[in-house]
């Protein structure tokens, strides 16, 4: 299997640093670096096949394997996928609502990342990186990093932006800042349960930011981002300050306007590898779209 490098140019590097601690320094993941000791032959030190104990200088070149990872192990899922971005590093996907991101044993053999791996079925050593995991009743672009480099620069805070538009219950007549902590429910065994809510006294910070786009006869649609990205960040502060989601079952109510949580990631934008800023955009689902003309 031909193995794929990126070359680093040394700079300002300290007294006798190691390759280790070079990319340690200069943002490279533990994680990424213990896959890439594994195995002799994924560094090169000035063309030469090298430990990452190597010492170096400035002007010497790294030569690192993108993707020193064994391949996944999720089981392959033949769906269509609107892909909306593609590059050597990337793949940004328009995921439809119903359709979740990752297998569970209920969506063991229905799940993009399922259907990813059967989409690069070919290429060597294929892990299923997901930048931004959306809910499975949202839609909207979900951005996968191809290896491991990649998947390692967009994990960065700030590396992504993403604009989120959702239809809330009731009208909002002025924009709003939401700053509470979230928490995860723990039921009487111990065990998480699928559900979070705002705490005063625990959790983790969360900030969402609310932009009202237009009211409408009983609903209104929000343009949303976020300083911190939660787990059902958006939904549960929506329902805390009493505008749930149309559609949203668990922390809101379920309608006959709409038959999932009316949540779409509609925009994002990031730097690829050749530091080109990507704008991204996808259109609104057929049912949101449908009650914007209501």
């Amino acid at each position: 299997m031909e193995i794929k490098y990126k070359d680093i140019v040394v700079e300002n590097a300290n007294t006798k640093q190691k390759i280790y601690s070079y990319l340690r320094k200069n943002g490279y993941s533990e994680n990424y670096l213990k896959n890439l000791r594994k195995q002799f032959g994924f560094i090169k030190l000035n063309g030469v096949l090298s430990s990452s104990d190597a010492i170096v200088k400035d002007g010497d070149i790294i030569s690192v394997n993108i993707n020193p990872n064994t391949r996944t192990m999720i089981c392959p899922c033949i769906i269509p996928l609107d892909v909306v971005y593609e590059d050597d590093d990337v793949v940004a996907v328009n995921k439809p609502s119903m359709l979740a991101t990752m297998p569970s044993r209920s969506h063991f053999s229905y799940n993009l990342s399922g259907a990813l791996v059967a989409r690069y079925e070919n290429v060597p050593n294929f892990v299923v990186r997901i930048i931004n995991r959306l809910d499975k009743e949202a839609s909207g672009i979900v951005l996968v990093a191809k290896n491991s480099l990649a998947s390692n620069a967009l994990n960065k805070p700030g590396s992504v932006q993403k604009v989120y538009y959702a239809l809330c219950e009731g009208n909002i007549e002025s924009d709003i800042v939401i700053d509470k902590n979230i928490d995860t429910l723990i039921n009487q065994d111990g065990y998480n349960v699928n559900k979070r809510v705002t705490s005063s006294t625990s959790g983790k910070p969360a900030t969402t930011n609310v932009h009202v786009v237009e009211n409408f006869n009983g609903y209104c649609l929000v343009k949303i981002t976020l300083n911190h990205g939660r787990t059902h960040q958006i939904r549960v502060h929506l329902s805390s300050i009493g505008h749930p989601l149309l559609g949203d079952s668990i922390y809101g109510t379920k309608t006959p306007l709409i038959s999932h949580t009316a949540l779409v990631c509609k925009e994002m934008s990031f730097k690829n590898s050749s530091k080109q800023i990507v704008n991204l955009s996808v259109p609104y689902p057929q049912d949101f779209e449908t009650l914007l003309r209501h």
